[in-house]
């Protein structure tokens, strides 16, 4: 039994419990072993139906012609957790029959599986739970004007980590112009994900008011200073201005944004850098510059770039080292740029955000 506890359950994935327990039965009282699943688990959770694992000579003991009756000796076994059946365990062998010592054994390794499972179980629900949180409340910025063209992607960190504080949004202001927003709450998990949302909620409110960029920073800062549960964020604001051809820029502890036009090397901005919101020292400012038709805005959180062990301003220089091919769109960028970083591979959660002045017909019977 000491040896089931340290052999069974060595990892939170399901299928590799009941190869774990499988495994163990053979090398101890069995001569083959199978988990049979039933399916149909509450939520849709857990294995489909069918064999999930089977050791030994499971093909002479247990699926010889006549069934599992015709094997010598063959215990079976229900496998259940916390109210909920998983399917049954087949436990046989040739020479003996089992003893009482060896079928608890049997029954003891099985009900630690099932502990497991349940485990397992319970830990992807509450994952796919934030998962679906985290990418219902990014997964769709804000219309910005129609003069400009938008695209973004959000990453999440492995197809199993809980979700962090990473998010992105546009705002329509008047005079048809667009803020764009990058923000990155430091942690991960739900709490990090509610103050996400809080800090998106709150720019939402302060950006109606139609603020400039570094005044939008200011309010957000001393409100979430307000708040000592609310965790700090870094954030990235640019409020473009299409009939006048400019964005303006402001930073809270934020990476610098980067502007690609086709067929050059990408371009990263020098904005300045205020700190972080949330921790009321307030001290942001704004920079303008031209914003043209040929350029496309690229706004980031730092798991696109970081990589461990790596200074930072190298992992800089390889984004702005990537080059747009001309008549690209402003997805075909936020692709080339997630293929070119290796977005899918990063060691945290990665959300980008890319935007273009679109170029709109002159009006009907409009003459040049």
């Amino acid at each position: 039994m000491e040896e089931a506890v340290e052999r069974i359950g060595t990892s939170c994935d399901e299928t590799t419990i009941w190869r774990e327990l499988t495994g163990f039965l053979l090398r101890v009282p069995c001569g083959a072993a199978a988990v049979e699943l039933t399916g149909g688990s509450a939520g849709g959770r857990g294995l489909p139906p069918g064999r999930a694992a089977a050791a030994g000579d499971a093909a002479g003991l247990l699926d010889a012609p006549g069934g599992a009756a015709a094997a010598p000796h063959v215990l079976t076994l229900a496998l259940t957790g916390r109210g909920e059946v998983y399917g049954r365990l087949l436990a046989a062998r040739a020479d003996s029959a089992f003893s009482a010592d060896e079928a608890a054994t049997v029954h003891f390794a099985a009900r630690l599986a099932c502990a497991h499972v349940g485990h397992a179980r319970r830990l992807a629900a509450t994952e796919k739970i934030a998962l679906d949180l985290q990418r219902a409340l990014v997964a769709e910025p804000g219309r910005p004007h129609p003069n400009l063209e938008v695209a973004s992607r959000y990453l999440p960190l492995g197809s199993r980590a809980l979700v962090g504080g990473d998010w992105f949004e546009t705002v329509r202001l008047h005079f048809g112009r667009t803020l764009l927003v990058v923000g990155d709450v430091m942690g991960h998990g739900l709490e990090a994900a509610v103050d996400m949302n809080a800090y998106r909620s709150v720019l939402r409110e302060v950006a109606s008011t139609d603020l400039a960029p570094h005044r939008v920073l200011r309010q957000l800062d001393a409100l979430s200073a307000a708040d000592d549960e609310r965790r700090p964020a870094t954030c990235l604001i640019v409020r473009v201005d299409p009939a006048r051809g400019t964005a303006a820029y402001a930073s809270a502890g934020h990476l610098p944004p980067a502007v690609f036009t086709a067929d050059r090397p990408g371009d990263l901005l020098d904005v300045p850098v205020g700190p972080p919101l949330g921790t009321g020292f307030g001290g942001y400012e704004a920079v303008a510059l031209p914003f043209t038709a040929d350029q496309t805005i690229l706004l980031y959180t730092d798991g696109l770039v970081e990589r461990r062990g790596e200074d930072i301003d190298t992992s800089l220089a390889r984004l702005a080292a990537l080059r747009m091919t001309a008549g690209c769109s402003v997805r075909d960028v936020v692709d080339a740029v997630c293929a070119g970083l290796d977005a899918q591979h990063a060691e945290d959660d990665v959300a980008v955000l890319a935007a273009r002045l679109r170029n709109r017909p002159p009006p009907e019977g409009a003459t040049g």
